[in-house]
C-alpha cells in the first residue's frame, strides 16, 4: 500500500502545482501515492526523496515565493483596465522597463498593444525581476453565423489522383466542392503533424514527432511547381504507374492504407524534383521560410537528416547527438546540409499546399475553412522531444487517472511540458506552435484541452494509477491562444469530452473556445439521465453524430459496434447485456426523433437507416449550436471507426478508407456524386 503524504510534502507539492488527490467522480476523492508525487516533484526539479530534502526544497520555495517581484510570465487582458494587477502590487518606488513586441521602450505598462512584452521591474532595495508579459483580446474569434461542415480522415479519403492515400489535393477538391455545391462552412481534418519516420510508422495522427511542421506524405506530389521541370520523366511515369497500383490495391483489392510505401514513392520523387533549380520567385520564397521559423526549423530538419542515420529515437544515438546544442550535432549538421536542406524543404513545400487548401476553401465560400487538429503531445523519441528537451520532464508520460469507464487509468505515451520551464520562457514553444498553425487554418481544434489546465503525469515504467496531475498556467495558455487566434481570425474548439475538472468548461466558454458535444453523450446527466432536449444543448460547440474514435452513426444505430468489440474480445461485461444496453439507446435516441417529427418515411431498411441519419443531424439543427459537424463517411453508410480505443494490432487503426454499407472502399469523386451524401448534405443545408 502507498505510504501517504505528509504535511511537508503535500505543501511542497502544492507550491509546485503538483495535485495531491483527483476526483474521479464529483462524490469521490482519491489521495494520490507519496511515491508518485515524489517522482513528479523529481521530475520539476525538486528534490523530495528524504524528509530533510522535502524540508529544505519546502524553505526554498517558500522564500523564493516570498521574495520574488514578478512570476515569470504575466497576464492582462485588454478589457480589465489601464494595466496588469501584479505591476500595480510592487513595492513603491520600483522602476519598470518594458520592450514591447513592437521593438519599443517604455518606462510603464499602460496602454500596451496585443503582444507579449519583456517587463524589467528594479525595486527600491536593489531587487530586480524580468517578466514576459501577455496582453491578450478578452475572447478568441468565434463564427459569425452558423455553418455546418464536414468531418473526415484525410488519409482515408482517397481520391482517382492520390497515391494510396489522401493527400492535401484531394483536401483542397473536398473543400472547393462542399463549399459551392453543398453551402459547407468548414471542413476538419485529423492532425497533419509530421510523424516518426521508420518502418512500420506509428499510424496514430495523435503521436507524432513535431506537432509544429506538418508531414510531407500529405503532398500531392504533381501539384509541386518543379514537378513539371523534372528532367527524368520516365523515371517518375514509372513511379507514377507504381502509385497506380498502391491506389488500386486499396481502392479495388482491400488492401489497407500503407502510409510508408505511399511514403517511400514520394520521397523517391520528391528527390528528382528537388534536382529542379528554383526560380527566382520561388527561390526568394523558400528562403522567407527559413528565416521565418529560423532555428526550430533548422532543428527539425536536423533530426530528420540525424534519424536517416541514427534511427528514430535520439535518446538512442550517440551521446554527443542527444543534445541540440553540442559540437558534435553542429558538425553532423554541417556535414548532412544537403540532408537537413531537404528536410526542410519538404517543409516549406507542405506549408504552401496547406495554405493552398485554405485560400481554396475560402474561395469557395466556406467562413471557416481547413479546421486543423493540435494533438496533446509528441512521441518521446520524435523532433520535437529533442529539440525542446529543456522544456519536456523526463522520465514522464501523460495518461488520465482511472475512472467509471478504465479503471486501470491511460497512458498515452507522450512526455508533458514542464510548467516551470512553460513560464520562464514566456511559453514560447506553445506560443510557436499556435502562430505555425494558424498560417494555414481557418480553425484549430485542440485535442483534449483539458491539458491547458493540468495533465496527469505518469512516471515511466510505473502504472497509470500510480500518477499525479500537474497544474499549468492555464491563464497564459488561454491568453496566447487568444492573441494568435485573434492575429489570424481563426476559430478555436476545445476536445472537451469526458471527465473535465469543475469550472474548465466555464473558463473555455468565457474566453471564447467553442467545446465539443457529441449526440451519444448528452443527457441530463444531473437529473433524470434522458436524452437532452435539443433546445437544452450549449450554444458555444461544435456538435456532431460521431468521431474518429467513436462508431459510426449506422454502426450505433444497428448495435454492430457491440459486435466488432465483442469479435476482439474487447467487452467487459457479457454480450447480451451489452447488446441490450446498446440497442435500448438507440430506441430511446429514436423515440426522441421520432416525437420531435424528425424522421421522413421509408419503405426499405437501407431507406430507413438513411432516413434515420438524417434524422439524427435534423436533431443536431435543432440545437442552438454554432458548428455542426457531418462525420464524412457517415453520408455513405461506412460502419467502420477509424479508431478503436483499447486496441493496437487487433484492429486496422488510422488504415481504413472511406467504405460504404458493404465495406466497399469509396473514392473521392464517388462521394462528391453519391445521392445519399448529397441528400444529408442537403438536410444540413436547411439549417
Amino acid at each position: 500500500m502507498a505510504a501517504p503524504l505528509d504535511e511537508e510534502l503535500s505543501r511542497l507539492a502544492e507550491l509546485h502545482g503538483v495535485a495531491t488527490s483527483y476526483s474521479p467522480s464529483p462524490d469521490r476523492t482519491v489521495a494520490a501515492s507519496a511515491d508518485a508525487v515524489v517522482a513528479v516533484l523529481a521530475a520539476l526539479g525538486v528534490d523530495a526523496s528524504t524528509p530533510e530534502a522535502t524540508r529544505d526544497a519546502l524553505a526554498d520555495r517558500e522564500r523564493e515565493l516570498r521574495e520574488r517581484l514578478l512570476a515569470p510570465t504575466l497576464v492582462h487582458w485588454t478589457d480589465a483596465g489601464a494595466g496588469p494587477a501584479a505591476l500595480a502590487d510592487l513595492p513603491a518606488g520600483t522602476r519598470l522597463s518594458v520592450e514591447t513586441e513592437q521593438g519599443e521602450t517604455r518606462a510603464a505598462a499602460e496602454g500596451l498593444p496585443p503582444g507579449v512584452h519583456r517587463v524589467t521591474a528594479t525595486a527600491p532595495d536593489g531587487r530586480t525581476a524580468e517578466a514576459h508579459l501577455i496582453v491578450a483580446p478578452p475572447r478568441l474569434p468565434t463564427p459569425t453565423g452558423r455553418s455546418y461542415g464536414l468531418l473526415v480522415q484525410l488519409y482515408s479519403l482517397l481520391s482517382t489522383r492520390s497515391w494510396g492515400m489522401g493527400d492535401l489535393g484531394d483536401l483542397a477538391e473536398l473543400a472547393a466542392w462542399a463549399g459551392r455545391t453543398a453551402g459547407a462552412g468548414f471542413v476538419q481534418v485529423n492532425p497533419l503533424h509530421a510523424a516518426v519516420p521508420g518502418a512500420p510508422t506509428d499510424p496514430s495522427p495523435y503521436r507524432p514527432s513535431s506537432r509544429r511542421f506538418p508531414d510531407p506524405v500529405h503532398l500531392r506530389v504533381e501539384d509541386v511547381p518543379e514537378y513539371a521541370y523534372a528532367e527524368d520523366h520516365e523515371h517518375l511515369r514509372t513511379v507514377l504507374e507504381r502509385a497506380a497500383r498502391l491506389r488500386a490495391g486499396v481502392l479495388d483489392k482491400g488492401a489497407l492504407i500503407d502510409r510508408d510505401a505511399v511514403w517511400e514513392l514520394k520521397r523517391e520523387a520528391l528527390g528528382r524534383m528537388r534536382e529542379v533549380p528554383l526560380g527566382p520567385g520561388r527561390q526568394a520564397a523558400y528562403a522567407a521560410f527559413r528565416a521565418e521559423h529560423g532555428r526550430a526549423l533548422e532543428d527539425h530538419a536536423t533530426w530528420y537528416a540525424l534519424a536517416e542515420v541514427h534511427g528514430s529515437d535520439w535518446q538512442a544515438w550517440p551521446a554527443g547527438l542527444r543534445d541540440p546544442r553540442s559540437p558534435e550535432t553542429a558538425r553532423a549538421r554541417a556535414g548532412l546540409a544537403d540532408r537537413v536542406d531537404f528536410h526542410s524543404w519538404l517543409a516549406w513545400l507542405t506549408d504552401e499546399q496547406l495554405t493552398a487548401a485554405q485560400r481554396a476553401a475560402r474561395e469557395a465560400g466556406m467562413g471557416v475553412g481547413i479546421v486543423h487538429d493540435l494533438a496533446v503531445g509528441v512521441h518521446p523519441g520524435g523532433a520535437d522531444a529533442w529539440a525542446q528537451q529543456d522544456h519536456f520532464a523526463a522520465g514522464m508520460s501523460v495518461g488520465a487517472p482511472p475512472d467509471a469507464f478504465n479503471a486501470r487509468g491511460q497512458d498515452w505515451g507522450l512526455p508533458p511540458w514542464r510548467p516551470d520551464r512553460l513560464a520562464a520562457s514566456g511559453h514560447a514553444p506553445y506560443r510557436r506552435l499556435l502562430r505555425a498553425l494558424f498560417r494555414y487554418a481557418g480553425a484549430l481544434r485542440i485535442d483534449h484541452v483539458m491539458g491547458l489546465f493540468r495533465l496527469w503525469w505518469v512516471p515511466q515504467g510505473g502504472p497509470p494509477t500510480e500518477g499525479a496531475y500537474v497544474r499549468y498556467d492555464a491563464e497564459a495558455m488561454l491568453a496566447l491562444l487568444a492573441l494568435e487566434a485573434s492575429r489570424a481570425g481563426a476559430v478555436v474548439i476545445g476536445e472537451d469530452l469526458g471527465t473535465v475538472e469543475p469550472g474548465v468548461r466555464e473558463t473555455l466558454q468565457r474566453r471564447g473556445v467553442l467545446g465539443t458535444s457529441v449526440l451519444w453523450f448528452e443527457r441530463d446527466w444531473e437529473g433524470d439521465g434522458r436524452p437532452l432536449p435539443p433546445e437544452n444543448w450549449r450554444a458555444d460547440c461544435l456538435a456532431t453524430a460521431t468521431t474518429h474514435d467513436l462508431p459510426p452513426t449506422a454502426a450505433r444505430l444497428t448495435g454492430e459496434h457491440v459486435e466488432l468489440r465483442d469479435s476482439l474480445g474487447l467487452l467487459t461485461r457479457p454480450l447480451a447485456e451489452e447488446r441490450a444496453e446498446a440497442a435500448a439507446d438507440a430506441r430511446e435516441w429514436l423515440a426522441v426523433l421520432g416525437r420531435l417529427g424528425l424522421i421522413g418515411t421509408a419503405v426499405l431498411a437501407e431507406e430507413a437507416e438513411e432516413a434515420e441519419i438524417q434524422a439524427v443531424h435534423r436533431f443536431l439543427l435543432r440545437t442552438p449550436a454554432r458548428m455542426i459537424g457531418v462525420w464524412l463517411p457517415d453520408g455513405i453508410g461506412d460502419r467502420r471507426p477509424q479508431n478503436l480505443p483499447g486496441t493496437w494490432d487487433q484492429y486496422p487503426n488510422w488504415r481504413l478508407p472511406i467504405a460504404d454499407a458493404a465495406g466497399r472502399p469509396v473514392t473521392l469523386e464517388e462521394l462528391t456524386g453519391s445521392p445519399r451524401v448529397r441528400a444529408l448534405l442537403a438536410v444540413l443545408g436547411e439549417g
